[in-house]
């Protein structure tokens, strides 16, 4: 019997994206949102915060990519990263990908999320059973500005792998936040963050870059291409003590790495800083790309 079940993201009160659900998997409510895994058709497995998409089986690998490996091989040499958020798992899972790396902490406030994905979206969340990877259910924003404190066990890369800034994910756009976020990295570490659509979320982008023009001495956007998200075209920020994401990138380390990708690679990263001219205009003065 096939299934007339459809989800429906909605953005504000004037675009939906529509996906056929074959079966629902898994729907709960945690204390800080609904969460649903549901099979669809043509995606694969999604899974949905508050009804919004977070990943499918068919794209995750877009996101993951760019999130983790464009910070991964601008710094010369990443042991330490933490990644906020991500629960599942995908971001962790690239990061350990790296043999350098040799210890991920990942902060995700919600266990449901985890778990969910642990049992219905292995793509992402296998391997967040690896060793390499410290998993700890709780608030990223409490985390960091306790750590912030340590002068020991300084982070070289932080992925802010978060939702958008509603609910839980809120404090992760604000300028104390990026400010601990600043004091827990090492004196040449970078942070990436997931930084909304250029097409319909350009306000949020700018009110971002300017929190982290307040605390890091440079500031990018770099963007790539989804299937799932609103607008299709989706953008992470770059904010570093000491490197440029372009300038101190060499290709040469993406191929001796022999990892294989399914979206990133050395030409991509750099054209992933050429921006849409209406995004150079709509955040001059607040990025670096160009310097």
């Amino acid at each position: 019997m096939h299934s007339n079940l459809w989800v429906e993201e909605k953005f504000e009160d004037f675009l939906g994206l529509k996906f056929k659900v074959e079966k629902v998997l898994f729907s709960g409510k945690s204390e800080f949102q609904t969460v649903d895994v549901v099979e669809t058709k043509g995606h694969g497995k999604m899974l949905l915060n508050d009804g919004l998409i977070m990943v499918t089986e068919r794209d995750e690998f877009a996101y993951h990519d760019m999130i983790t490996h464009v910070p991964l091989f601008v710094h010369p040499n990443p042991k330490n990263v933490l990644v906020i958020g991500g629960g599942d798992g995908g971001t962790a899972r690239e990061v350990i990908r790296h043999p350098g790396v040799e210890k991920c902490t990942m902060v995700e406030i919600d266990g449901m999320v985890v778990d969910a994905c642990k049992a219905h979206i292995p793509q992402t969340a296998s391997a967040l059973d690896d060793p390499r990877i410290n998993l700890i259910i709780g608030d990223g924003v409490k985390f960091v500005a306790e750590h912030s404190h340590q002068d020991r066990d300084k982070f070289d890369v932080i992925i802010v792998d978060s939702t958008d800034p509603i609910g839980p994910a809120q404090p992760l756009f604000g300028e104390a936040f990026y400010q601990d976020v600043f004091n827990c990295l090492t004196d040449d570490g970078i942070v990436v963050s997931q930084g909304e659509s250029s097409w319909y979320a350009m306000d949020i982008q700018q009110s971002l870059l300017k929190v982290l023009n307040a605390v890091f001495p440079s500031s990018y956007l770099y963007s790539f291409s989804n299937l799932t998200y609103p607008g299709g075209l989706w953008s992470f920020t770059f904010a570093s003590k000491k490197y440029h994401p372009v300038n101190d990138f060499n290709p040469a380390r993406v191929a001796d790495s022999s990892l294989d990708f399914d979206y990133y690679n050395a030409a991509l990263h750099s054209a992933a800083f050429a921006l849409p001219s209406f995004v150079q205009k709509g955040l001059a003065g607040l990025i670096d790309n160009d310097k």
